[in-house]
């Protein structure tokens, strides 16, 4: 992994202007597909080496959806998501019982500088009474 740092260019700006106008995580293609449609000239491969940098960088959160890797800029405090199966709408939410739990499994095995990630993933209500 290379921690030198992201050199500003077009393509990147367009990649980080389409994750900041979507309002779900979003796969690779996805988001090719989206920045095809403005116009814009990005090629796949520089989607997938950006958004890695920006995933290695912590810049985007990274999901695990329908056997995919999905993005979304989210806010930059530690948090966890709710994601519907169906319509991928997600939620950020706090969870101090989880970090509780985290820090003293971790610690009950001798572990240290301990980091998780957690998604829960269900129907959100509109997806429910459908």
């Amino acid at each position: 992994m290379s921690t030198a740092p992201l050199r500003n260019t077009r393509q990147r700006a367009a990649v980080i202007s389409a994750l900041a106008d979507a309002e779900v995580f979003k796969s690779s293609q996805e988001i090719h597909d989206d920045l095809r449609q403005r116009g814009e000239s990005v090629g796949l491969a520089t989607v997938y080496r950006t958004l890695q940098a920006l995933a290695d960088s912590g810049d985007v959160d990274v999901i695990a959806r329908d056997g995919e890797t999905a993005y979304r800029q989210c806010s930059p405090s530690h948090h966890h998501h709710l994601v519907c199966r169906r319509c991928h709408s997600t939620i950020e939410v706090e969870a101090p019982d989880v970090e509780t739990w985290a820090n003293r499994v971790a610690s009950d095995h001798g572990f240290v500088d301990v980091t998780h990630t957690v998604e829960v993933y269900g129907l959100c209500p509109l997806c429910a009474r459908a």
